[in-house]
């Protein structure tokens, strides 16, 4: 039985057969507030190829009461099942369907999730449809090459406002009827449904003025910045609108802020919906905003690349993703007037180390996956369909010219309007504007997987003088498992070399050039001395891991900080934290580093993500026997910074957060509580909501509080984002019965909403609580599989991911996990979340070798 999955070879069938004219959707959510179902009836119409034949349409209900296919009545009791609505006997041309059923609200984050604020007591309704789940509220042949108008009616409670991708109409009776779509595909179709807070502005430009409304739940009104909002959004409108050279292919532009969203955002046409969280309840660092920023244009990118020109199946979903997030950080660094022309640094220290992590998983795969159904693509929104794939557009770039890339991305919509398309049809265009030939580029870089290296060879004369300069290119092995074989690769990359002036590494060369093959020569300038840094990949052009020759390392270490611009910086921080994942660096090593450079990092992003990395080495890839002293050390030194930041200033939270999840001393931990309560202050530091939540935190995982503190809190923050706050200390509390309650209550019980779930798993697995989770680790194996058969797949995975022992780093773990796989047959999509978890304790197994050896030094 199919279940809710849909295979490629049924979807190329249904659309070799059908053409999709119209949808009419009728939705009474009159009873929204109290929840359960509520009335969905679907009329669609469309054309068949060829008489008699049969297909299916989708849809995920309770309960289906009418069928109407062509004015004849069919039994729902035999044509409804496995999610599938059979469809036999159709007409040659036009066909009408009507269905009447059912459908069910939810607090998955899939489908029509509802949410109560427990501010007002008032509840709020999203749609949520990638990939598969506008069958959860309509009946729909559910893939992207079925593209169709939609037209939505929809009665709601009185005084709620209903956003959709049309603009909203006037309300008569409590009802809205919004005026049909233009020809999309129907996992970008949206409705957003409640008593929403709203600020409305415009865009103007070329003639023309684009409606803008920015909406969030009213106990959220007061923390939205719309201006700063609006501010990023026009400029995402004249960059790309200029870039593109189509016009906003949309009536008007809403971006809602929703409660309890899986992603980051959706980019639902013309009414985005985009995770609250981003309203920022309390102080956060400029990286917080400039990754806002990034969600905000990469979002607005896919109303041309992904909504006007769609990708015909799923194994196309990277060119979605790759293109919006390469335009998106583009913007941000080449818009005038942008606040972020760094934004490329943010984009190598991030988006690349996620893109290089996953890409060295034995289920990594080419950037253009090989998607056989639904249950591939719902674990493939990966750093390889993101972040590498925009790593090599950004490479892509590089290659052909940014002008000519543009020019063949506006050919690209012009002749694909409203379309699907294939990858074949983009570089076609890249051809025509470039002059190049791409076919050898796209096999190299998009048909297969695995990731290079490439190393420096250098050698220098008696004098000191540089005499010669290669690069070697490697392609290390696939990981077991993984599909595919090493390929060498074709790059286009600058080298940068760098000499100390004035006590600052500022760059003295630069030269670029074409990389193939094992060995290229790098042209050098005449009489030039060996650089104190030889930086490869300078300017971060191509994709590939970097790694410094002996002396460029021993710079880097004790000048890491001196680099005079902050792209060289995130490079050399990036390369190091690659060295210590693969067990070329020591933790300890990695840390001595970390301690000499991040106090001259001013890059506030970098800041932070170094010091995420030094936790994790330090919890993971440290021995064991020398990891209390690695953390004392890095405790001690966040507490240093702490003190020593500008007050008030970006680093100074930053450092305080650092501390609050290092803190390990009695002292310390002290000085936590004091800070919760006042009785202890540091000049400048704001002890807002979020900063108290995480200072408790730390303090109920360190058993310094307990249930009445954590209850005092959540009155002080009777919030959704207090609740969450809350169920992730409790969670964390070190005794068996916090954990088996924890555990209960994701695993035994399936009520808990997907944001409590998660902050209950998040606080659960406590890095300093190994011996108390251990027993958990059989109870994982004994339970995943029935959950990931039993629930819907975000829920499920949540549990899959994020409970797999992964900090019971021993060979025992491997071995179970070995013999769950052997004995389990979990389905495929299932299979490669736990071998990709496994994989991370596979790895943290040679770091700790790697630093224990260091200690032998």
């Amino acid at each position: 039985m199919p279940g809710t999955n849909l295979t490629r070879g049924e979807a190329r069938e249904r659309s070799r057969l059908l053409s999709v004219d119209s949808y009419v959707i009728e939705l009474d959510l009159s009873g929204a507030q109290q929840g359960g179902t509520f009335r969905s009836v679907t009329t669609v119409v469309f054309d068949c190829a060829d008489s008699g034949a049969d297909t299916f349409i989708d849809l995920v209900a309770p309960a289906v009461h009418e069928i109407t296919l062509n004015g004849e009545a069919r039994d729902p009791a035999a044509a409804f099942a496995d999610s599938r609505i059979a469809l036999d006997g159709l007409l040659a041309g036009r066909n009408e369907l009507r269905v009447v059923a059912d459908c069910a609200y939810t607090n998955t984050g899939e489908g029509l999730h509802r949410f109560v604020d427990p501010v007002d007591g008032q509840a709020y309704l999203y749609t949520q449809f990638e990939v598969p789940d506008a069958r959860r509220v309509f009946a729909s042949f559910e893939q992207p090459d079925l593209k169709a108008a939609f037209q939505f009616t929809v009665t709601a409670p009185e005084g709620w406002t209903v956003i959709s991708n049309s603009p909203t109409p006037e309300p008569r009776d409590n009802v809205w009827r919004f005026a049909p779509t233009p020809r999309i595909s129907s996992y970008i179709t949206a409705l957003i449904v409640g008593p929403y807070h709203s600020v409305h502005s415009s865009w103007e430009g070329e003639g023309r003025s684009v409606p803008l409304g920015i909406y969030c739940r009213p106990s959220l009104a007061e923390y939205l910045d719309a201006d700063a909002i609006f501010e990023v959004t026009r400029q995402g409108f004249d960059w790309f609108q200029e870039k593109f050279d189509y016009p906003y292919p949309f009536e008007k532009y809403d971006q809602l802020f929703v409660p309890e969203f899986n992603a980051g955002a959706m980019e639902n046409a013309g009414a985005v919906t985009i995770r609250d969280q981003y309203v920022f309840r309390s102080k956060v660092t400029d990286a917080a905003y400039e990754g806002r920023a990034e969600t905000i244009l990469h979002e607005l990118a896919h109303m041309w690349f992904g909504d006007l020109v769609t990708m015909e199946w799923w194994n196309d979903l990277w060119l979605n993703e790759s293109f919006a997030t390469y335009t998106s950080v583009a913007c941000q660094a080449y818009a005038p007037g942008s606040r972020w022309p760094d934004a490329f640094t943010s984009f190598a220290n991030q988006m690349k180390t996620w893109a290089y992590r996953q890409d060295q998983l034995p289920s990594t795969h080419p950037i253009m996956a090989d998607i056989r159904d639904l249950d591939d693509v719902l674990v493939n929104f990966d750093g390889i369909t993101y972040a590498k794939g925009a790593s090599v557009l950004k490479q892509l770039v590089a290659y052909v010219g940014m002008d000519e890339f543009f020019q063949g991305v506006r050919a690209y919509f012009k002749r694909h309007e409203w379309g699907n398309t294939r990858l074949d049809d983009l570089l076609e265009a890249l051809e025509e504007t470039s002059g190049r030939d791409l076919k050898t580029w796209s096999t190299a870089w998009l048909e297969t997987a695995g990731i290079n290296i490439l190393r420096p060879e250098i050698t220098t004369g008696a004098d000191g003088s540089l005499t010669s300069l290669a690069i070697r290119q490697e392609a290390p092995a696939l990981p077991a498992g993984a599909q595919g074989a090493p390929t060498l690769r074709p790059h286009r990359l600058a080298v940068g070399c760098y000499d100390l002036r004035d006590g600052k590494l500022v760059r003295t060369d630069r030269i670029e050039l074409d990389v193939d093959g094992e060995l290229t020569e790098v042209p050098l300038p005449a009489g030039r001395e060996r650089p104190a840094v030889v930086l490869l990949n300078d300017g971060d052009l191509t994709y590939a891991k970097v790694r410094l020759d002996p002396a460029s390392l021993s710079a880097v270490t004790r000048h890491l900080g001196d680099f005079a611009d902050s792209l060289p910086r995130a490079l050399c921080w990036a390369s190091a934290w690659d060295m210590t994942r693969d067990g070329e660096m020591a933790a300890r090593d990695y840390l001595d580093l970390a301690l000499s450079g991040i106090g001259k990092e001013s890059d506030i992003g970098v800041v932070q993500t170094v010091q995420r990395q030094v936790k994790l080495a330090l919890d993971l890839y440290a021995a064991p026997a020398w990891r209390q002293t690695g953390l004392a050390r890095w405790a001690e030194a966040a507490l240093e910074h702490l003190r020593a930041a500008e007050p008030a200033g970006d680093h100074q939270l930053a450092w305080a957060r650092a501390f609050a999840a290092a803190a390990r001393t009695e002292a310390q931990l002290d000085l936590l509580a004091g800070l919760l309560s006042g009785a202890e202050t540091i000049e400048g530091l704001a002890v807002d909501t979020e900063l108290r939540w995480a200072l408790l935190a730390r303090l109920a995982a360190t058993g310094r509080a307990d249930e009445p503190e954590i209850a005092a809190e959540l009155e002080r923050d009777a919030t959704s984002a207090g609740e969450r706050h809350a169920a992730a200390a409790r969670a964390a509390r070190p005794t068996p019965e916090a954990k088996a309650e924890a555990w209960a209550s994701v695993v035994e019980r399936d009520t808990l909403p997907n944001a409590v779930q998660e902050a209950v798993i998040g606080g659960f697995v406590q890095t300093d609580q190994r011996e108390l989770l251990a027993p958990y680790t059989a109870r994982y194996f004994a339970a995943v599989k029935d959950i990931w058969e039993e629930r819907s797949h975000e829920m499920a995975q949540q549990v899959a991911v994020g409970l797999y022992p992964a900090l019971q780093v021993s060979q025992d773990t491997l071995d179970a996990t070995d013999a769950w796989l052997a004995e389990a047959d979990p389905a495929p999509a299932l299979r490669r979340l736990v071998t990709e978890s496994r994989a991370g304790v596979e790895r943290a197994l040679r770091a700790r070798a790697a630093d224990e050896a260091a200690a032998a030094r």
